[in-house]
């Protein structure tokens, strides 16, 4: 980039980060997370969205970390305007999801959401697949933030899917095809845990989210006894495959 397009790209980081966190901190203020109001058959204790916290220091730190000398390969190159994007889109999802119970709202909340997690899901694939930490800055201040985030917007993608159905599970009785849906979609989610460790260069972050992630299903979840121990059995089980070989 030229010092102008490069000026441009980093003003934009800016902004784009300034609506990220004014979201996420307004969500953590009404309590209305993305999903909205609907308490879904999958969704976690409330306590499970202060990763959004987490992550606006860690992003903050990111673009801090951007005007250094020798991050434009990681910055510019391998998140490029993917991560600007995300983070707007991600604003716009979570004051749709603010808003009063309506279901059209919601299906443009969730088709955003939907758009989110697809760059993330990029941003995540560039920097484990096109680069590499040249130094702990670059682990803490690039690598780290993105894989948290890659790991939380897994998790609520499947929360904001059964949110577009509007029942709320306080509300309605599992049927066998939802708690057969509900457990596959928690298998797969203590299976990526695993991938996270072993064929994502140990990346801990991610694994970590997840983890934490089922364990605030299962401490959420107690109107239906098969999706909390389905979320608790299959995170104790994935830890003991996890542990390392002791002599």
């Amino acid at each position: 980039m030229s010092w102008k397009e490069s000026f441009a790209f980093k003003a934009i980081n800016i902004i784009a980060y300034v609506l990220f966190a004014s979201s996420n901190t307004y969500a953590a203020m009404t309590g209305k997370h993305i999903a909205g109001n609907v308490d879904t058959y999958i969704t976690p204790a409330a306590w499970f969205y202060g990763i959004w916290h987490i992550l606006n220091v860690l992003l903050l730190g990111l673009i801090v970390y951007q005007f250094w000398p020798g991050t434009a390969q990681l910055t510019q190159y391998s998140l490029g305007w993917r991560f600007p994007t995300a983070l707007v889109l991600h604003a716009l999802c979570t004051l749709l999801y603010a808003q009063k119970n309506s279901t059209p709202i919601y299906c443009v909340a969730f088709i955003t959401f939907c758009m989110v997690t697809t760059l993330v899901n990029q941003l995540y694939g560039n920097l484990r697949t096109d680069a590499e930490p040249l130094n702990w800055a670059d682990v803490f201040f690039v690598f780290l933030p993105i894989s948290l985030y890659h790991g939380a917007t897994i998790i609520l993608f499947f929360v904001s899917v059964f949110a577009i159905s509007g029942f709320h599970s306080t509300e309605h009785e599992a049927g066998i095809v939802t708690k057969v849906l509900v457990f596959l979609i928690l298998f797969f989610l203590d299976s990526t845990v695993t991938g996270y460790v072993f064929y994502g260069n140990g990346d801990i972050g991610g694994a970590t989210v997840i983890t934490i992630g089922l364990l605030a299903i299962a401490q959420h979840q107690q109107t239906s006894g098969f999706v909390h121990w389905s979320a608790f059995v299959l995170r104790l089980g994935t830890n003991e495959e996890n542990a390392p070989l002791v002599p």
